[in-house]
């Protein structure tokens, strides 16, 4: 990906060398992060809140660290400018809907911080807080991604933070209120509903990766790097690394297959009116 080194986006938080304080039980590992997922979908419970020994309580406190490497730092000017150009692209598509863009934030930290949407584990992966309209990302998930579910590149660290924005995306146009209604008044169909949400953020992400095709600064093998880690973090490849077994009925994000098809939909279209998951049949 052709990009420029604007060095830290207004929209970085940068807890990176904090330290959250009180609860946690410390950095579990992808594999520890693997098992309460499962747990979480088989008995229908959430395992994760056994991470959050704290009440809920505690603050993010400054610790003494060692000085970010220059990889570390260059990790951090190419997020920002990923970040600050989905959002540019976002604005420029709110605006053609006669709407206006409402910027999140993305917060970087390291091993564990606190969220509007309660504590938050750097294994457990990024994730965008509705409550607080933020994306959070540990630098460390792109070592995971790259070593562990083998997909490297620059452009795969560019599709996993256009997702999470993806989801603010969704928030502002209200979809997130839908799914929590549906999800509700639908509570056998809770996780398929959680896929189609997921896979519209997948489709939006690659609305995004249009844009920067259009603009030029894709380089060869990007589009390849996006789709692969789209299919690193499928449903069934996760659970089969976990679990040894794929179960269709606990996905919530969807397969591999169905992540890197919506991606490139998004990509191939690039209109907001193509990444309709809910449609009948769409996310089949």
């Amino acid at each position: 990906m052709r990009w420029e080194d604007r060095g830290q986006s207004p929209d970085v938080e940068d807890r990176r060398g904090a330290r959250i304080g009180g609860g946690g039980l410390g950095r579990i590992g992808l594999g520890g992060f693997l098992l309460l997922a499962v747990l979480s979908i088989v008995f229908k419970q959430n395992f994760f809140a056994l991470l959050d020994t704290g009440g809920g309580g505690g603050t993010d406190v400054p610790v003494a660290s060692a000085p970010a490497s220059p990889e570390e730092q260059k990790l951090v000017s190419f997020v920002s400018f990923v970040l600050d150009d989905v959002q540019a692209t976002w604005a420029r598509e709110f605006e053609a809907m006669g709407r206006s863009y409402e910027r999140s934030r993305l917060v970087l930290f390291t091993d564990a911080t606190r969220s509007g949407c309660g504590y938050a584990e750097g294994a457990m992966g990024p994730f965008y807080c509705p409550a607080d309209q933020k994306v959070y990302i540990d630098l460390g998930f792109y070592q995971e991604l790259k070593r562990r579910f083998g997909a490297p590149g620059d452009f795969a660290q560019a599709y996993v933070l256009a997702h999470e924005v993806g989801h603010h995306v969704q928030g502002l146009l209200g979809l997130e209120t839908k799914l929590r209604s549906a999800q509700e008044r639908n509570p056998g169909e809770a996780n398929a509903l959680s896929v189609r949400f997921e896979l519209q953020a997948d489709c939006l992400a690659g609305l995004w990766a249009h844009s920067t095709q259009q603009r030029d600064i894709l380089e060869a093998g990007d589009v390849e790097e996006a789709m692969g880690a789209a299919a690193a973090v499928g449903d069934d490849r996760i659970q089969k690394q976990a679990t040894g077994g794929v179960n269709p009925e606990t996905w919530t994000h969807g397969s591999a297959r169905q992540r890197t098809q919506w991606f490139n939909t998004g990509l191939q279209n690039g209109r907001i009116q193509s990444c309709d998951t809910f449609a009948s049949g769409a996310a089949d």
